[in-house]
């Protein structure tokens, strides 16, 4: 089995890891009359790879995102109580980031933030409200599909109301973040056509919506494997959001285990209906999380098996901090590590993500990293992976160079606004980037709030405000934050999102 780790940045850049041992997978068949096995492969002429020669073949990309994860919810990021063994050894073969970050604090904001390679300061998506189609710009699904990768997704697309999402291929799974709620869905979506679940109807709860988004994951890659264009795979899961619910066999290793106090859910839950009770809701999250870490090792497998591991790049990461919701308790599982705040909050433990990339032979293995990215720059990540220009617009910047172990261009800052609320990370020098974090909330009710001032190279909790002791990086802090967006129609700093 693998060491569990401190969840201590301290410690975290010291840790070893013991080989892990693969557990054994259960079986789960997709019903043949969910999907109409017709899905379509749009190509488009390859652009000139500026980083590739013409016989090297570029690599296929899997990124993986699970849905209000927490920091140390991993064992490899810290976590005691629930057992993550295919994620922790995916850390043990690759690189694995202590100061990755989100787009933002909920869903829709972070996953814009991801698809755009534009931070909240400019992205246009910066709150959780749903609009139709909101989303037409350039997106890593199109510049990857103009580079001659073939596109897939299957999971909660989480921004803007949409069942056939801009720039993919192929979609399977919700089309709105509200929707992605819940795991027994009545219906789901594929490539624009409503897809009906008969047998989770009135309440039948037979069919759970992250299993049918793991085999569509593995078909796909099964599918395409065998052509001579490469893929990206997208695969958005929902585990552990909101509702509380786990097929009885990934929970049974944990009843018994852990104090309960059952979850009793409020009618008049603003999505219309109110989560499922839970009478064990600790042995459920447990359960949920060490699914998915089952389902992430079998993708693995399968690139193992179809002999495109080398090949082939996956990255792992959660879309915010851990939350309350269902009837969940982070606290109990410490599920946020040594950072303060939850989902909502731009604390770093409201947007303090997991990553960890693995790519064979690329990427040196069992390593950490300390430098801060972020979710913005995945795009430029993907599109230098695919030997094409990003485009000019963006705050992104590629790290790819520092998977691979080569002089790396780094951030000025790193900024986050929500709801009233800004954040970021500035200062400090190349042995210590971004050493300082800056906060301002509840800007709504208050345009002139005092600025936050934290040393999180001592001070990672973010428990001491130091802006009185360093005035003058606060005030940096507050015209860097000023500079860093433009303002936003739909989502003002000031109102509500």
């Amino acid at each position: 089995m693998y060491k569990k780790v401190s969840s201590s940045e301290e410690s975290l850049s010291h840790t070893i890891f013991s080989p892990v041992i693969p557990g054994k997978y259960l079986s789960f068949s997709l019903i043949s009359s969910f999907f109409l096995m017709n899905g379509f492969s749009l190509q488009a002429s390859e652009p000139e790879s500026k980083n590739y020669s013409e016989d090297a073949r570029r690599p296929n990309i899997i990124f993986i995102m699970a849905d209000d994860l927490g920091y140390g919810d991993l064992g490899c990021y810290g976590q005691e109580k629930i057992n993550t063994p295919q994620l922790d050894e995916m850390a043990e073969e690759g690189m694995r980031f202590t100061n990755f970050y989100a787009g933002s604090t909920v869903s829709a904001p972070a996953r814009c933030a991801l698809m755009t390679g534009k931070h909240t300061g400019h992205a246009k998506v910066r709150g959780n409200a749903s609009y139709e189609r909101i989303y037409e710009d350039t997106s890593v699904a199109n510049i990857l599909r103009k580079a001659g990768y073939t596109t897939g997704m299957f999971g909660k697309w989480g921004f803007g109301q949409d069942a056939k999402p801009v720039g993919f291929d192929e979609f399977f799974g919700y089309d709105t973040h509200r929707a992605a709620h819940y795991y027994y869905p009545e219906v789901l979506w594929h490539n624009g056509k409503q897809v009906e679940i008969p047998k989770n109807k009135n309440g039948g709860r037979q069919v759970y919506s992250h299993d049918l988004f793991t085999e569509k994951a593995l078909e796909f890659i099964k599918d395409e494997h065998q052509k001579d264009n490469p893929f990206f795979l997208y695969l958005p899961y929902t585990i552990p959001h909101a509702e509380i619910l786990v097929p009885d066999e990934s929970k049974d290793d944990y009843l018994g285990k852990f104090p309960e106090e059952a979850y009793k859910p409020n009618a008049d839950h603003q999505y219309g209906h109110g989560y499922a009770p839970q009478p064990e809701p600790n042995a459920t999250r447990a359960g949920m999380i060490t699914r998915m870490d089952r389902d992430v090792g079998r993708i693995m497998d399968l690139l193992s098996q179809l002999d495109i591991e080398e090949n082939t790049i996956v990255f792992f990461t959660s879309d915010n901090g851990p939350c309350y919701a269902g009837g969940q308790n982070p606290r109990f599982f410490n599920a946020n590590g040594p950072l303060r705040g939850l989902k909502f909050e731009l604390f770093e433990g409201g947007i303090r993500v997991p990553l960890i990339v693995k790519w064979p032979e690329k990427i040196p293995a069992n390593t950490m990293q300390r430098e801060p990215f972020a979710f913005w720059d995945f795009l430029p990540t993907a599109a230098e992976l695919a030997g094409v220009e990003p485009p000019s617009d963006i705050d992104g910047i590629s790290f790819l160079p520092l998977l691979q172990n080569k002089k790396q261009q780094l951030h000025d800052y790193l900024y986050w606004e929500f709801s009233g609320m800004q954040a970021i990370r500035f200062g400090g020098n190349s042995r210590v980037p971004l050493k300082w974090k800056a906060l301002r909330l509840n800007l709504k009710n208050n345009p002139d709030a005092p600025v936050m001032l934290f040393n999180l190279r001592n001070d990672i909790s973010e428990r001491c405000d130091v802006s009185g002791q360093y005035p003058e990086l606060a005030e940096k802090a507050k015209k860097l934050m000023e500079q860093a967006r433009t303002e936003s129609e739909i989502y003002p700093l000031m109102g509500e999102q």
